[in-house]
C-alpha cells in the first residue's frame, strides 16, 4: 500500500490533480486538440471520437495546468490555437456545436439517430471553458489577442434564442435531417443551468429572461423542500439526482451566495452531496464497501454498461468523480473518499489518467475506462477548492454577470462589477 505524501493532502490533491489532466493533455486528439471522449487504462481506443462538452472541461483544465506549472504559458496557448482553428471550420448548427464530432474532420458524430445536429447544453460547456480561458489569457501579447479574438468569434455566432423555437423554453437539440424531432425542452433542476446563464448573457442572440422563469424552472424536478437523511433540499428531484447536478454548471459558476428567487446555490449544492454522502453511510441496500470513506454516485461506466446512478437508482456502483469533484462542498467527507480510493483501493482503480471511471465492490468489478466528463471535473473543481481560480476568472467574464444579473442573481461576485 502506498504512503500518503509526507505535505498530507496538498500533496495527494496535487498528485491526482496532475495525473488526471494528462488525459487532456497526453491523450488529446492528436489532430483537433480536443478531448476524446474516453480512453482505456490499458490501451488507446484507436478512434477519433471526441467530446465537446468534456473539451471544455479540458480547456478549463488546461488553465490550471499552467497555474499549477505542470506547462507553460505558451505551450497551453499553442495547444488551445489549435483547438480554436480546428472548431472554427468543425459543423456547428446556427452556431451551436454538436454532441460527438470527429477530431480529424470536424464532423458531427450522431449521439442517437434523432441527435446528430445541435446540442445547446454541450455547447454551452464548452463556451464556460472558452469564457474561462479568455479571461485568463488576457496579456497585450499577440498570441493572447489572437486567443481572445478566436474565442470571441464562437461566442458570438452562437444563436442561442433560436434554440428557443420562439417559445418561452430552451430546446436542447436540433438536426439537420430531423428538425426538431428528439423535441427536448431543458427544464430544471438537472446540470443544465449554466446554459441559461450564458443564452441570456451572450452578446447576440440571447433569450429573454421569461425563457428562464418560466421554460427553467417551470421544470417537474425544479422545487422540492423535502427532506432526505435529515438534509433538506430545495430543488430536484427526490434525493437530488446524480451529482453532476452540483458538479458541471459549477466548474465556472461560483455558487458561494450565488441566489435568485427560487435557491441559494450553495445551500443547494450542499444538501445535495450532504444527502449523497449520508446515503452511502447508511447503506440501505448492503452494497459491499459503501460507507463514510467510500460514497459517490453520478453518471458512469458500470458493470452493466453506462448508467446515470444516484439513490433512487443506486446499483452499488461508486464513481471517484462524484466524491472528489464534491471537495469545495464537504471538504472533509471527500478527502476521506480520495484517500481511500487513492491507498485503499489504488491497486485496483488508480491508472495512467487518475482514477479509473467507476468500481462495484458488489460484483467485483473494476472499470479500465476513463470518460472525459468524469475527468474534468476532478481537476477543476480540486482547483476550485484549492484556490477558487476557475470561479474567480468564469465569474470575472462581462457576458457571464450580464446573464445572471438579467435572470435575477444576486452574488458576492457581482458586488462592484460592470453590467456589461
Amino acid at each position: 500500500m502506498m504512503r500518503e505524501p509526507a505535505d498530507g493532502h496538498a500533496g495527494l490533491l496535487e498528485e491526482v490533480q496532475r495525473r488526471t489532466f494528462g488525459y487532456f493533455w497526453d491523450f488529446a486528439h492528436p489532430v483537433s486538440g480536443l478531448a476524446r471522449d474516453r480512453a482505456r487504462d490499458d490501451d488507446d481506443p484507436g478512434d477519433d471520437l471526441v467530446s465537446i462538452g468534456g473539451s471544455g472541461f479540458g480547456v478549463m483544465a488546461l488553465v490550471v495546468a499552467v497555474e499549477r506549472g505542470w506547462i507553460t504559458r505558451r505551450q497551453a496557448l499553442d495547444r488551445l490555437l489549435t483547438v480554436l482553428d480546428f472548431l472554427q471550420n468543425a459543423d456547428r448548427f446556427h452556431g451551436i456545436f454538436p454532441h460527438f464530432m470527429n477530431g480529424a474532420t470536424g464532423r458531427s458524430i450522431p449521439f442517437s439517430p434523432l441527435d446528430d445536429g445541435s446540442d445547446i447544453v454541450e455547447t454551452a460547456y464548452l463556451m464556460q471553458g472558452l469564457l474561462t480561458a479568455r479571461e485568463y489569457f488576457a496579456a497585450p501579447a499577440a498570441c493572447e489577442t489572437a486567443l481572445r479574438q478566436a474565442i470571441d468569434r464562437l461566442w458570438h455566432e452562437a444563436e442561442w434564442s433560436w434554440h428557443t423555437r420562439g417559445e418561452r423554453v430552451l430546446y436542447w437539440h436540433w438536426s439537420p435531417t430531423c428538425e426538431w424531432g428528439m423535441n427536448h425542452p431543458v427544464r430544471g433542476w438537472n446540470e443544465c443551468l449554466i446554459a441559461y446563464v450564458l443564452a441570456a448573457g451572450a452578446p447576440h442572440h440571447r433569450i429573454d429572461p421569461d425563457v428562464y422563469h418560466q421554460g427553467w424552472a417551470s421544470g417537474p424536478d425544479f422545487r422540492n423542500g423535502g427532506s432526505y437523511y435529515g438534509t433538506e433540499l430545495p430543488l430536484g428531484p427526490a434525493y437530488g439526482g446524480p451529482l453532476f447536478f452540483a458538479h458541471y454548471s459549477f466548474l465556472g459558476l461560483d455558487p458561494r451566495g450565488l441566489v435568485d428567487r427560487y435557491a441559494d446555490y450553495w445551500t443547494q449544492n450542499v444538501a445535495h452531496v450532504r444527502i449523497h454522502e449520508a446515503h452511502c453511510r447508511h447503506n440501505p441496500n448492503g452494497f459491499a464497501g459503501y460507507g463514510p470513506d467510500c460514497w459517490g454516485l453520478t453518471a458512469s461506466d458500470d458493470d452493466r454498461g453506462y448508467g446515470a446512478h444516484d439513490p433512487v437508482r443506486d446499483r452499488g456502483v461508486i464513481t471517484p468523480t462524484a466524491a472528489l469533484a464534491s471537495l469545495p462542498y464537504l471538504p472533509e467527507a471527500a478527502l476521506r473518499a480520495l484517500r481511500h480510493f487513492r491507498f485503499g483501493l489504488g491497486e485496483h482503480i488508480w491508472g495512467r489518467y487518475g482514477f479509473t471511471d467507476a468500481f462495484n465492490l458488489t460484483s467485483g468489478w473494476y472499470a479500465t475506462s476513463y470518460l472525459a466528463i468524469d475527468q474534468g471535473p476532478i481537476v477543476c473543481m480540486i482547483e476550485n477548492y484549492r484556490s477558487q481560480l476557475l470561479w474567480r476568472l468564469f465569474m470575472g467574464a462581462p457576458e457571464v454577470r450580464r446573464g445572471l444579473r438579467r435572470l435575477g442573481f444576486s452574488s458576492p461576485a457581482l458586488e462592484g462589477a460592470g453590467s456589461a
